[in-house]
């Protein structure tokens, strides 16, 4: 290895290294270290408690400075015939990383071009590392030969029924513990660990976190004949024990979770685990509880947990004490033993993809360690992802409709409001126009309840001086500030700037700031005042800040307490509330028209899920969506329910561009506090780039440098590469072999974020 030779100077004799060749060799990759393994030996005292995938203490350098790092191979023989060496001890009893997780890791580094060591440490959760929630602990257990003369000995009577306890308990005590049950002092267990009678290990013990309340188990639902096919296709999976990827596209209500459950009830009857992959930490509360009714040991990883919650979890899935694992994007790494299955509701969701190195897709990782371990994946959305929709038509994936809902109810009906006639037509000045007023005065006077969605926080969403048209911006991003009513503030919703609300522009002194634009903030403020006595509850990342918020937000709105639920895509996915009759889209394009090309199918995306919210019981359901493009198909197909023709106007204009699904995409980010060097090192980074790919013909292009959409943030001048190709591999080895040799300026970075989903 090139590493070797600068870290271990020495070269062996031919006699020492024919010696060598009898030790136990380990390969160690450091998180802080080069990104290449390097060789250990283990010594003899090491050898029974070192596993692939444990973390060892190495040393590293020339000062032999004890570092951690991840035992990645063991091995009898170097690669290189220099004087390794030593390892210094073992840190993890229990391996962190199986062989297939390790390989995994690989792949992930391999596809998504970040370094192996990062992705390391992004898999194992910062609270297993630490060993959070635990203590070390000294652990006690009868000698070998005591428990064979235990009734032959003669002992004072404490030390005897001391004795008697350890050898009839289930598993090693501490001292404290075994002189509690007992009812003595250490005095009489401290005689017993002289005589050798007792024995004694340091071992790292947990501390004891609540149990889970119990819950009602609920029996299966009767499955109707979609939910019946679309479970026989599953089964059929899991039986062939071959790899799968089936996509349950079902409208919502149809009863995709139902599925998923007698599914994994299959899983667990063989005694396998399952995965369960939900697109929001906010949904994870509500899932859990579904799957409580139905499992006996359910566990749950996502990023809200406490690290000792978060290590308690993993380490009960890596016994293979569990059963289910519920949880965000990074649950796509639990430690299962026995895994049998992944499932990924909401397949389309685009927090499924990690914003920050490595940068990976939950569905593609999923989809390699399904293959990998040959098990089957299960997607399921009433909106899938035009890339996954895409490998159902040419045979890649399964695919299997839920084409109605349960019971066969019907479909919410959705008609538009136009606005730019509806102020004229109904004189309605405010968010809400005329006709969604009405309705909402209906569905309240019938008893129902109301949701209503708005997908920008804050009370106005532009700040203005109308004298000299001064827009107020945050001072490190270009991005306009965001008026909250709630303390007067200006705030920047990328970078967390804040400042007092102007009363005056800064540039002119003029009087008469304008706030306009709309955030939730200002749509619960009309709300309120339109319909005094309602009571109502606004839910996006501002008003659930505190532990525990959005759930008692929830069990209000499902008591009844709440009558009008607002906030953004939060409340868009995944609520089951029967009371709902009416559902109004306050502004059903404002994404509609960004610089993404997936802007139509997430506004497509948006509106049927959050459509989907009502009309789940006998009551039926109403939504209207305030819009300024009614006539846009992506507006339309969403007011159909219909999924088919959106898809047949969206995919042939991606086929034209070769845009994904039918191209793949590297966007480059380069990034400092110099515009000048930005743009520069991005003009050599696109000519070198063109030279990789050049070969390849005309298929393959590079657009760019130019300033991103967001131009500035957090103080750093932004240009973006965009990398087009039909095979990813290529733009791939393109980009590493030029990050190699390139060296960017001092205080310019660049990121390479492979098949982006955010494009701003």
């Amino acid at each position: 290895m090139s590493q070797q030779g600068r870290l271990f100077a020495d070269d062996l004799p031919q006699w020492e290294a024919d010696a060598e060749q009898d030790q136990l060799v380990a390969q160690v990759i450091f998180p802080t270290g080069p990104p290449e393994p390097l060789d250990y030996r283990v010594p003899d005292r090491l050898r029974v408690s070192l596993q692939v995938g444990c973390r060892v203490r190495a040393p590293l350098g020339r000062g032999d400075r004890p570092v951690v790092g991840y035992c990645v191979a063991l091995d009898a023989q170097s690669s290189t015939r220099r004087r390794l060496k030593e390892l210094l001890g073992v840190v993890d009893r229990r391996s962190l990383l199986s062989p297939a997780m390790l390989r995994l890791t690989q792949w992930i580094s391999a596809y998504y071009l970040c370094p192996w060591p990062q992705v390391l440490e992004a898999v194992v959760p910062a609270g297993v590392r630490g060993q959070a929630g635990t203590r070390e602990a000294v652990l006690l257990s009868l000698a070998p030969e005591t428990q064979a003369q235990l009734e032959q000995l003669k002992l004072p009577a404490k030390q005897l029924q001391a004795l008697r306890h350890l050898a009839t308990a289930a598993e090693p005590l501490t001292p404290q513990q075994l002189a509690h049950a007992v009812r003595t002092t250490i005095g009489p267990i401290q005689a017993l660990r002289k005589k050798g009678l007792i024995v004694a290990r340091r071992e790292r013990i947990e501390q004891h976190l609540p149990t889970d309340v119990p819950v009602e188990r609920r029996p299966n639902h009767v499955l109707n004949a979609d939910q019946r096919r679309a479970l026989e296709a599953i089964l059929a999976a899991l039986h062939a024990a071959e790899q799968r990827t089936i996509l349950l596209h079902g409208v919502t209500g149809s009863g995709k979770t139902e599925v998923y459950i007698q599914a994994i009830q299959e899983v667990v009857r063989f005694g396998r685990q399952a995965i369960v992959l939900v697109p929001e930490i906010s949904l994870t509360p509500q899932t859990l509880q579904r799957f409580r009714e139905r499992f006996a040991r359910v566990a749950v990883l996502h990023s809200h947990l406490t690290d000792v919650e978060r290590n308690h979890h993993w380490q009960r899935i890596a016994a293979g004490e569990v059963e289910v694992i519920v949880g965000a994007r990074s649950a796509v790494f639990a430690p299962t033993p026995h895994l049998g299955l992944i499932i990924i509701d909401e397949e389309h969701e685009t927090t499924f993809k990690q914003e920050t190195a490595p940068r990976y897709h939950a569905r593609e990782v999923a989809l390699e360690r399904t293959r990998a371990e040959r098990l089957p994946l299960v997607l399921g959305s009433a909106t899938p992802s035009l890339e996954s929709w895409q490998r159902c038509v040419t045979s890649e994936f399964q695919l299997i409709e839920l084409p109605r809902r349960v019971e066969d109810r019907p479909l919410p009906v959705v008609k538009t409001v136009d606005l730019r006639t509806a102020d004229r037509e109904h004189r309605s000045p405010g968010i809400l126009s005329r006709p969604l007023r009405l309705q909402i005065d209906q569905a309240l006077a019938d008893g129902g309840q109301v949701i209503l969605l708005l997908n920008r926080r804050g009370f106005s969403t532009h700040i203005q001086c109308p004298a000299c048209g001064l827009v107020i911006k945050c001072p490190h991003c270009d991005i306009a500030l965001t008026h909250h009513r709630q303390g007067e503030t200006a705030m920047c919703h990328h970078c967390d700037y804040r400042q007092p609300a102007p009363r005056q522009c800064p540039e002119c002194q003029a009087t008469g700031i304008r706030y306009s634009g709309t955030g939730t903030q200002r749509l619960e403020y009309e709300v309120r005042g339109r319909f005094p006595g309602v009571k109502c509850a606004r839910m996006d990342t501002d008003s659930m800040q505190s532990a525990g918020h959005y759930e008692q937000v929830l069990a209000a709105f499902r008591e009844g307490d709440v009558r009008i639920l607002l906030g953004t895509q939060m409340i868009a996915k995944g609520l089951d509330f029967p009371n709902v009759t009416l559902v109004g889209v306050v502004q059903a394009d404002m994404a509609l028209h960004l610089p993404d090309f997936r802007a139509a199918e997430r506004t497509f995306q948006l509106l049927v899920q959050v459509a989907g919210r009502t009309g789940r019981s006998d009551r039926g359901g109403r939504v209207l969506v305030q819009t300024l493009s009614p006539e846009h198909y992506a507006i339309q197909a969403a007011v159909t329910h219909d999924y088919g023709r959106f898809a047949r106007q969206e995919l042939p204009e991606r086929e034209q561009l070769g845009y994904p699904p039918f191209g793949r995409l590297i966007r480059l980010v380069i990034r400092g506090p110099s515009e000048t060097l930005v743009h520069e090192f991005g003009e050599t980074l696109a000519e070198q780039l063109r030279s990789e790919l050049a070969p390849l013909g005309e298929a393959y292009r590079v657009l760019g440098p130019a300033p991103a959409p967001i131009a500035r943030l957090r103080g750093d001048y932004r240009h973006q590469i965009h990398l087009h190709g039909p095979e990813g591999l290529p733009l791939r080895q393109a980009v590493s072999t030029v990050a190699e040799r390139l060296t960017p300026p001092d205080d310019v970075l660049w990121i390479a974020d492979v098949d982006p989903l955010g494009m701003l």
